[in-house]
């Protein structure tokens, strides 16, 4: 196991990133996850609540546009937290 982890620090350290994912996500990686979750959901219901309340159609189009992005991001985040589940959601569709 320290054997393990010793070659993945000096991969990491020796390349500037890291090749593929750790198998284990840390409690601190897991806690940032979710803040970046939050962060992307949040920016959209702000964007939608901001959009309804707005006249100017530019605007409107803007916070739309705004919010879709959040979206993406925050879809995204999920599929790579479980790619498993995403194939079989394809599947159905």
């Amino acid at each position: 196991m320290m054997e393990q982890q010793n070659s993945f620090n000096s991969q990491q350290q020796s390349t500037g990133f890291m090749k593929q994912p750790p198998e284990m996500v840390t409690v601190k990686d897991s806690l940032y996850l979710t803040d970046m979750l939050a962060w992307n959901l949040n920016a959209v219901k702000k964007a939608h609540f901001f959009a309804t309340q707005c006249k100017d159609p530019q605007i409107i189009d803007a916070l739309n546009r705004c919010g879709l992005m959040h979206q993406r991001h925050y879809d995204t985040i999920l599929k790579h937290l479980n790619p498993n589940q995403n194939q079989g959601q394809q599947q159905y569709q």
